[in-house]
């Protein structure tokens, strides 16, 4: 084992004991704390073994080294992960002009009816 792999280890175990902890308070589900654990499994095995485990597959799909897929994988993830997030701030940023617009008509009847 090198250092790379040995400090990957270390931060995948940060990683785990956060969202253990995550859970545990309820800032975070059953269900996100599985899915996160499985991705660092993953991570976690990818780092110990990549060529038995990322360089097959990478040569199956054409390209031509471990790390190019997984660096693929991580920006095509990364993209979808920003464009997600940026569809829900503007649903949020939509629902919260609703509702203060709603605030304020409430607020402006208000103030009239105490005329």
């Amino acid at each position: 084992m090198n250092w790379f792999q040995l400090l990957v280890l270390v931060v995948l175990v940060l990683a785990l004991l956060v969202t253990l902890a995550a859970t545990v308070r309820g800032w975070a589900t059953r269900r996100e704390a599985i899915v996160w654990a499985v991705i660092c499994l993953a991570v976690a095995a990818a780092t110990l073994e990549p060529e038995r485990l990322i360089a097959p597959i990478a040569r199956a799909l054409g390209i031509g080294r471990g790390a190019d897929l997984v660096f693929y994988t991580v920006a095509v993830v990364m993209l979808i992960g920003f464009w997600m997030t940026y569809i829900r701030l503007r649903f949020l940023r939509r629902q919260i002009t609703l509702l203060v617009r709603q605030l304020a008509l409430m607020e402006g009847k208000r103030e009239l009816g105490d005329r």
